[in-house]
């Protein structure tokens, strides 16, 4: 048990570094969450910052949920009698969930989207590069950045059960719940997409 609430609180610190926050303060002189959608997250840099904050913030975003699973797999040099598969997807989670809910940022944070691409890169190569593509591929057809994520994580459990090998029902659990709280951090753009008045990218800038 001391190794699941261990690597469960380092994981969420980790999510709990907002680089959204971190670099639009540093290279912008203002909070980012402050600005257009007021999210924290890749999309809203791009759109308030500029493209090579918002590709810095995607990078480090992306790095945290691939660190919160590296914490996990170098758990078992320092504890036996668990179950290492298990403990990724723990980690897994709470990296987004810190990442959602910052500690350091007043529990105002991001969609979890980028952190979530390196999470399922961790947990499985495969599952994370179907994901990614089929995410991108609604996000070039529909230019919507949410309407791709929430897809992709959707997608995720699904190809947990059928694919992932090694997989535990605890696992499988998890993976329902990083889909769940990815979709639900989406609630306020799926409301603008029934309404049609989601922002879209667009490709020509």
């Amino acid at each position: 048990m001391e190794a699941y609430i261990t690597v469960a609180i380092v994981a969420y610190v980790i999510g709990s570094i907002n680089f959204a926050v971190i670099f639009s303060r540093k290279f912008a002189g203002f909070d980012v969450r402050e600005k257009g959608s007021k999210n924290a997250g890749t999309t809203n840099v791009l759109r308030t910052v500029g493209k090579k904050v918002a590709l810095l913030t995607l990078v480090c975003d992306i790095l945290k949920g691939v660190a919160a699973i590296l914490v996990a797999i170098f758990a078992k040099n320092m504890w036996t009698g668990f179950d290492v598969n298990t403990l990724k997807y723990i980690a897994g989670f709470m990296v987004i969930l810190g990442h959602t809910y910052p500690i350091f940022f007043e529990f105002r944070g991001g969609k979890g989207v980028a952190t979530a691409i390196g999470v399922l890169l961790m947990l499985d190569w495969k599952i994370g590069l179907i994901c990614l593509v089929f995410g991108l591929v609604i996000i070039a057809i529909t230019r919507m950045v949410s309407l791709g994520s929430i897809f992709a994580a959707i997608l995720f459990p699904i190809l947990t059960i059928f694919i992932h090998e090694g997989g535990t029902a605890i696992g499988t659990v998890i993976s329902f719940l990083i889909a769940a709280l990815v979709v639900f951090n989406h609630r306020s753009n799926i409301k603008r997409i029934k309404e049609g008045k989601e922002n879209k990218l667009s490709f020509k800038k």
